[in-house]
């Protein structure tokens, strides 16, 4: 049998890119280098149809080319006998405290992407959860989940170590409703300040405003300036608006230098500065426990568990909102305030006001437990979410769709 030629079509160069379209065929040539050729191309020639010919599967994520244009190209692939699959990590509609929720709904951008979806042959996506709701569009659904190549140096890095149980947060600037959800949980723990502290990840002071003239209406953009930033709002809620820091540390934090804090050995508080893909998760050797609340809505409850295969991968205990993604692989630990068999401590819908304390405060008292809870989740995510099972699966997949 020939080799399979898989054309693949990322959606970014630096962002989801590298989890659902780069990593994971660069693994499937490596592996299978006698059943497949895989192209990665960015810039397809999207009127040759020579150069589509030379392909049997096309793998795109959201869209081939100008979303406009993408129905009638998809179609044209599947008329001449080429595989299209489809691949969606985000639900196409995000809420309306999304950042991106204005552009989408001006743009009808969620209304094309599910014409992508109702075009292409077959969808590949995260989770289960995710699928159902796909099937709604295609039937032809497959879940291949996001995975994590064990040898990759940014999840190899070793914990730093510390006289203090740390939680941290690591993410993007979209999660403000989200991280909202903290609010007010830090400052209850107090009586124990001296044995916790908190590390927020991701920091990042890039970005314009758009002003508008009210009498004119006219509009002009500008630098966002640091203090106006959605990052100054999470750092509010860590710190409880500086509250919880010494007044030297506040008055460093506010003049949002992307320097490194040196007044004080061990701060309460640790703002860590944005990093790229290929190295952002070297940031968990900064922080002991994990913590990945989410506001419940659909385009939460259909993302993707990587926050827990991320932590699972570095043995990082987690706390999480107990909605979606974080619903699939994580057992709640803890019965009537005793531990019991389980990988994660889940915060319920309606208990975000106390229990993220209440669970910190548990693990605060029993370190010891915190890793037995990160060496269980582990467990848990070391082969089922490892990248070389993973393109296992993809491969066989792929095989079994051109017969």
């Amino acid at each position: 049998m020939s080799k399979i030629n898989v054309l693949v079509l990322p959606s970014d160069r630096t962002g989801v890119g590298k989890f659902r379209s780069v990593d994971p065929h660069i693994f499937l040539q490596n592996l299978y280098p006698d059943d497949f050729h895989v192209d990665i191309d960015y810039e397809p020639k999207l009127n040759d149809f020579n150069y589509w010919k030379q392909y049997q599967i096309v793998h795109f994520h959201r869209t081939i080319g100008d979303y406009d244009t993408a129905p009638i190209l998809i179609e044209t692939l599947n008329n001449l006998g080429i595989i299209t699959i489809i691949d969606l990590d985000d639900y196409w509609l995000p809420t309306k405290e999304h950042p991106a929720y204005t552009l989408v709904m001006e743009t009808g951008l969620h209304k094309k992407i599910c014409d992508n979806l109702k075009a292409a042959k077959y969808v590949t996506t995260t989770t289960p959860i995710y699928a159902d709701e796909i099937k709604k569009l295609n039937k032809n659904v497959f879940v291949l989940p996001n995975a994590i190549n064990p040898d990759e140096p940014q999840f190899k890095a070793k914990t730093e170590p510390s006289d203090r149980l740390r939680f941290g947060w690591l993410g993007g600037s979209s999660h403000l409703h989200d991280i909202d959800l903290l609010r007010g949980n830090f400052g209850k723990l107090s009586s124990v300040k001296d044995k916790f502290s908190l590390v927020l990840c991701g920091f990042d002071t890039r970005g314009t405003v758009t002003e508008i003239n009210a009498e004119t209406k006219e509009q002009r953009q500008r630098p966002i300036k640091p203090h106006e930033t959605v990052w100054a709002r999470y750092e509010e809620i860590f710190t409880e608006n500086y509250k919880l820091v010494s007044p030297q540390q506040k008055d460093f934090l506010i003049k949002f230098s992307n320097e490194e804090y040196t007044q004080e050995d061990s701060p309460f508080y640790t703002r860590v500065w944005t990093q790229p893909v290929t190295s952002y998760a070297k940031n968990y050797r900064l922080f002991d426990v994990s913590l990945a609340p989410i506001k419940n809505h659909i385009f939460n409850r259909m993302k993707s568990q990587l926050k827990v295969i991320e932590a699972g991968f570095y043995k990082k205990p987690i706390i999480a909102s107990e909605i979606g993604p974080y619903t699939i692989d994580l057992k709640h630990s803890l019965q009537n305030g005793n531990f019991v068999d389980g990988n994660a401590l889940l915060v319920r819908e309606g208990r975000n006001h106390s229990d993220w304390s209440k669970y910190m405060k548990k693990l605060i008292d029993n370190p010891s437990w915190a890793e037995d809870l990160g060496e269980r989740l582990y467990e848990t995510v070391k082969d089922k979410y490892n990248l070389n099972n993973v393109t296992k699966t993809r491969a066989e997949l792929y095989k079994s769709l051109l017969k």
